[in-house]
């Protein structure tokens, strides 16, 4: 007997956005051009022909392309996403030139009326979104301002830089820990209960003891300072985010996603030294296996949100199969929009809800989990994961 599909079960659970780059004051889309502008939907457009600097056409021109673009890439993953903003939160479907002036009329209209912001996060039940600066964390016209996990990774390499070229460099490390001790006791006083930071490339690990000399490699100096953040997170009683998988060293403009498969185990030693919840968000495909297995490892790592180059169905699909095989619902979480206006977090989580939906639809005709039991991993994975690690477990009005 075929079971009812959990699509609108699904649809009515609760989400915690674990990481956007939301700017409190500034929430809502402005006009047509700031949904249609967002950097990964341009991305695709422009493998259908969109040209890299069309914001310097005519507008006449620029609608144009966008149009032609757009019709030739509807396949894509943020096409569908930009559709369903459209057709969902202005009722709205892009087929000639008048469509696109009628959506920037409606955005502006929107966005214009108090409470749109509220109003789009409630449409998908999201609860709370993550910054990672404190002057974004102020959400004008939301019930609640954002979770900040500040990032360090603005500081951080500057620290490792200052102390690879430094004339006393067992001077410079120790000043460079004084900081890093001072900087995470500013944050803890803010009320963060976590921090977060980008890893790019390196050939390091954390297992190996480092001493410091002048032949110490910049990676060295870089994991001797991870261990510094790790022990004083843990005296703070604080979260590290890791974000991994992109490197910049390939191109001049361009990133790209790098499986490393050693990426993830040189981490160990910090994973096994140090008690804090370790959040492991990775962009490249093949680490998303290793993730899992770190937290299949480690009871203090937990896997997070599908990043930049993860964000399409296949890796989805294949990062859910992943999780479901080995680890308690309560050790993954699943969304990382990467939004930059409150519209973007609508059409990315839209997505993430039907693939969750037809991926455990799945799972349940074939016998490997009842209802029940596939009611309970969408709810971990959109929000009670994330709940549990972020103190909001517990708390009502969320």
């Amino acid at each position: 007997m075929k079971h009812a599909s959990l699509l609108d079960d699904i649809m009515a659970l609760d989400v915690i956005d674990t990481h956007t780059h939301l700017v409190g004051d500034h929430l809502c889309a402005e006009d047509f051009w700031k949904i249609a502008d967002y950097f990964w939907l341009n991305r695709e457009l422009q493998t259908a022909g969109y040209p890299p600097e069309a914001e310097a056409l005519p507008e006449e021109k620029r609608m144009e392309a966008f149009l032609k673009a757009y019709q030739s890439s509807r396949n894509t993953m943020m096409n569908i996403a930009f559709m369903t903003i459209l057709k969902d939160l202005y009722g709205i479907e892009l087929t000639d030139l008048a469509s696109i002036r009628a959506a920037d009329e409606q955005i502006k209209t929107n966005k214009a009326g108090s409470g749109w912001a509220q109003s789009v996060a409630d449409r998908l039940h999201v609860r709370r979104f993550a910054v990672n600066h404190p002057d974004h964390a102020a959400f004008e016209g939301m019930t609640h301002d954002a979770l900040l996990f500040p990032r360090i990774d603005g500081w951080l390499p500057k620290l490792v830089q200052k102390v690879a070229q430094a004339e006393k460099r067992e001077e410079t490390l120790e000043q460079a820990k004084a900081h890093i001790r001072k900087q995470l006791h500013e944050y803890h006083e803010l009320g963060c209960l976590g921090i977060m930071t980008t890893l790019s490339n390196y050939d390091a690990a954390a297992h190996e003891q480092y001493g410091i000399n002048k032949e110490t490699r910049s990676d060295e100096i870089m994991f001797m300072l991870l261990h510094e953040v790790c022990a004083e997170l843990e005296r703070l009683g604080m979260f590290l985010q890791l974000f991994l998988g992109v490197e910049r060293r390939w191109g001049k403009t361009s990133a790209a996603p790098v499986n490393d498969s050693l990426r993830v185990v040189r981490l160990y030693g910090l994973f096994e030294r140090y008690s804090i919840p370790f959040e492991l968000v990775v962009a490249s495909e093949l680490n998303n296996l290793d993730v899992v297995q770190a937290a299949w490892n480690f009871p203090n790592v937990h896997v997070g949100g599908m990043w930049w180059y993860n964000f399409r169905a296949s890796t989805y699909t294949q990062s859910m199969q992943y999780r479901l095989e080995a680890l308690a619902p309560l050790k993954s979480s699943l969304i990382v929009s990467d939004a930059r206006c409150i519209e973007w977090t609508y059409g990315k989580l839209h997505v993430v809800k039907r693939l969750l939906a037809g991926f455990l639809d799945g799972q349940v005709s074939k016998g490997w989990i009842d209802r029940e039991g596939a009611l309970y991993c969408a709810s971990e994975w959109l929000y009670g994961s994330a709940a549990n690690r972020y103190g909001l477990k517990g708390q009502e009005g969320l």
